[in-house]
């Protein structure tokens, strides 16, 4: 069993530092921690948050990123809600999405469920997984100069990009944006249809 190696990147910086560069990306955050997170630096019509989809994140962002192939789509997600759709990765390494970034917060430990120790805190390296699945581009971050390097690339369509992020274990203040899933698409789709680009976006009203 591997030794328990905590990263000590603070997330709130981390994730502020991601969105400072973010220009046109789309945003899909994986449940819990990373939406608080990514709400933390600012609500934006842009952001698609996932309430109660633990796994679908990557999946979520796939489909964005193939529907919208012209805009950068940033999916932030936890160690914990990626270790429950790991096979996502292997269809994005079967698709190779040039425009699709994932971004994984890992702080070793399953938050929403009391800080347990998480997969990767034992044994699971999700940067060989993800290069095991064809996304070559796979890189661990444990300095905050490397993410600030790395978001710089988000924007730049040579994708797909997967970097794990260490940081460390200390539980941040709930930061809540609306959990009115309708809400959210709505507000979502309005926002990609109204950039340059004006293909029709992939989420539909169930009642059109």
């Amino acid at each position: 069993m591997a030794k328990v190696s905590a990263g000590q990147l603070d997330r709130r910086v981390v994730v502020d530092r991601l969105l400072k560069y973010r220009k046109n990306a789309l945003i899909v955050t994986g449940l819990g921690a990373p939406t608080y997170d990514v709400a933390a630096v600012g609500d934006d019509d842009r952001n698609f948050y996932l309430w109660g989809a633990m796994g679908g994140a990557a999946m979520v962002g796939l489909g964005l990123a193939l529907a919208q192939p012209d805009k950068p789509v940033l999916v932030i997600t936890g160690d914990g809600e990626m270790m429950m759709g790991l096979g996502a990765l292997a269809t994005i390494g079967s698709r190779q999405p040039s425009n699709l970034t994932i971004v994984i917060i890992d702080n070793e430990r399953f938050g929403e469920t009391g800080g347990q120790l998480g997969h990767t805190a034992l044994c699971t390296d999700l940067v060989a997984v993800a290069k095991a699945c064809g996304l070559e581009k796979a890189q661990e971050i444990t300095t905050l100069e490397d993410v600030e390097c790395f978001a710089t690339r988000v924007e730049q369509l040579h994708g797909p990009l997967f970097v794990s992020i260490k940081v460390g274990p200390k539980i941040k203040p709930k930061v809540l944006p609306t959990t009115d899933g309708i809400e959210l698409k709505n507000r979502f789709r309005r926002a990609v249809s109204n950039k340059s680009n004006r293909t029709e976006f992939a989420l539909r009203d169930d009642h059109e």
